[in-house]
């Protein structure tokens, strides 16, 4: 599956953000797509990637940028040439950008691979004087046109007009930075990078145009197929989206399904019923269940399938549905997501979670469903492999402990590995709970900042200083402040380590004096899975891992989250002058 175009969302945050606050309204952030009478278009007030924020000063622009801005349609920025490519004979240079592919505007990568299929091609453009033109480019057959565009979007992002009562990004709390509370609801970016869509903001000529340039698979979110009961969980437009997929599946469109289940809601009868509608409509490929996630910064969620009971009702209702599909279809066709069977059968999760065969190239990884197979799995390979044995002999040789941080969802079954493999006593793992986002979140890669620090912080014995104590720093506010927030963190080598020069101004605002390099607890090594960080190297609360060191007072390294990855880091970490 393609990474999630953060940059794209950034951008749309930023710029939706920039237009509320240019129309006066004091403290005001992204629109509410959900409001009644929003528009049907729903990307208003978030202008595309490559446009200037409005409220930027017009000299800082380059001529390019100040014409893109001003240019009547998308444009698509130039990120970089292939050096001797069709791009770089016509003279294009990153900063560039294209306008029109034979006439036809580029909305996005999409529309860039589909007007620019043909060897000969006539490109507008806008050039680094900010002029304007057209120019004839030819290629030979099967070679790259050469451009590396910046972003995949070039219009607005699509946002969403629904008012789920499970949305996620209505329950985070205040001060997060924009690009996490943009709630899209794209097409363009389901088929781009897997991001679940309602459907429920395309117009006819969407429709059309994903039939055209056959815009397949799509991930959908279906949640329920009953009108009335899907109304109450999204929202007014809710049937707009089931029956524009009906339509979709019917011209030959495939899609993913993900039903977020709530207790009580639509689990139970009403999830047979949902899998005998997906069921009767071949197109939809699989479908993929997810419990309803909560935080504490809300007041009308309060439970989920954490019981074992609970999850285990849910696993049998599929069972009859993965039996019919095995032999009808030679596949699952539904599951179930990892949470539910960790929160039923705990420790003996492994016993019990589904083969690697039922997951096929475990397309449905980013939802949360085949991670735990795939970890077990891998666990076992570095066991059988003698991997586990060598690192556990590393840590030994040194006297080290390996503290890998893990959210409160892996501790059970993750312990036991553990304790009947070589690694037992020497990778010992550092369970955090999510105070952050509090409610029924658990999972490693939701973990932040704030928690990890806390709870390195707490292992070694150093307490924050009390505020009221005389000469104290004040304490660490949940979000990131100041300047600390947009620094990303480099990696120190080519393997795993990371090195952070110290930053007293960033340490002051963070509440929390600069530790000494190197100090840390006789005999520990603390490891941070890299799922927990951005591609800039930020968590979810705006910390850099410099700054969860700074906090925690012990240094940090960053590894892999797969055990056949990150258990030869750790020797590299440990052993730096056996490699190569």
């Amino acid at each position: 599956m393609a990474t999630y175009p953060g940059k794209d969302i950034e951008r749309a945050a930023q710029a939706a953000r920039g237009s509320a606050s240019d129309a006066g309204a004091p403290g005001a952030s992204v629109p509410d797509a959900a409001a009644p009478d929003c528009a049907l278009d729903a990307g208003a007030g978030a202008s595309g990637p490559s446009a200037p924020c409005a409220g930027c000063d017009a000299a800082a622009l380059t001529p390019a940028q100040a014409a893109a801005a001003a240019w009547d349609g998308p444009v698509a920025p130039i990120a970089a040439v292939e050096p001797e490519s069709p791009a770089d004979d016509a003279g294009f240079t990153a900063g560039c950008y294209l306008t029109t592919v034979d006439g036809q505007p580029v909305r996005d990568i999409i529309d860039w691979r589909w007007l620019a299929a043909e060897d000969a091609i006539a490109v507008g453009y806008i050039d680094q004087d900010g002029e304007a033109g057209e120019v004839e480019l030819e290629r030979e057959a099967g070679e790259r046109w050469g451009f590396e565009f910046d972003g995949v979007l070039f219009d607005k992002v699509k946002l969403c007009r629904n008012a789920c009562v499970f949305c996620f990004m209505r329950q985070l709390p205040e001060g997060v930075r924009p690009s996490l509370v943009l709630r899209d609801d794209d097409f363009r970016l389901s088929f781009l990078s897997g991001t679940f869509v309602t459907l429920t903001n395309l117009r006819p000529e969407d429709e059309a145009r994903i039939i055209e340039q056959h815009i397949s698979p799509l991930r959908v979110s279906l949640h329920a197929s009953n009108p009335e009961l899907r109304r109450s969980m999204i929202g007014r437009h809710a049937q707009h989206g089931l029956d524009a997929l009906d339509r979709l599946l019917a011209a030959g469109i495939k899609a993913h399904a993900q039903i977020v289940l709530m207790p009580g809601v639509n689990d139970g009868e009403a999830l047979r019923e949902t899998l005998e509608w997906a069921w009767a409509r071949p197109n939809i490929q699989n479908v993929g269940i997810v419990p309803l996630g909560f935080t504490k910064h809300q007041t009308a969620l309060h439970e989920s399938f954490t019981g074992p009971e609970a999850a285990r009702g849910v696993i049998r209702t599929i069972e009859p549905f993965q039996a019919r599909a095995r032999t009808e279809r030679g596949g699952p066709w539904v599951f179930a997501a990892d949470e539910f069977y960790v929160n039923a059968f705990g420790a003996e999760t492994p016993a019990h979670i589904p083969p690697a065969s039922d997951y096929g190239d475990y397309e449905m990884f980013e939802d949360g469903i085949g991670i735990v197979r795939s970890y077990v799995d891998e666990f076992d390979e570095a066991v059988a492999s003698g991997l586990a044995a060598r690192a556990a002999d590393a840590l030994a040789s040194r006297n080290l402990q390996a503290r890998y941080i893990i959210g409160e969802a892996m501790q059970p079954f993750l312990d036991a590995m553990i304790e009947r493999s070589p690694l037992a006593d020497r990778l010992v793992p550092l369970t955090v709970g999510n105070d952050y986002f509090g409610g029924n979140v658990n999972v490693t890669g939701l973990l932040c900042g704030c928690d990890i620090a806390a709870a390195i912080k707490a292992e070694i014995g150093k307490e924050p200083v009390s505020s009221e104590e005389e000469g104290s720093l004040p304490k660490v506010e949940q979000g990131g402040v100041g300047g600390c927030s947009n620094r990303a963190s480099s990696a120190a080598n080519g393997n795993a380590q990371w090195a952070f020069p110290q930053s007293e101004d960033c340490l002051s605002k963070l509440g929390y004096p600069p530790s000494p390099p190197g100090q840390a607890p006789e005999g520990e090594l603390f490891f941070i899975p890299s799922v927990i960080l951005n591609d800039d190297g930020i968590t979810l609360d705006d910390m850099t891992v410099q700054d969860i060191e700074n906090a925690a007072g012990a240094p940090v390294s960053v590894v892999s989250c797969n055990p056949l990855d990150y258990l030869p880091e750790i020797i590299a970490l440990i052993e730096p002058e056996n490699v190569a």
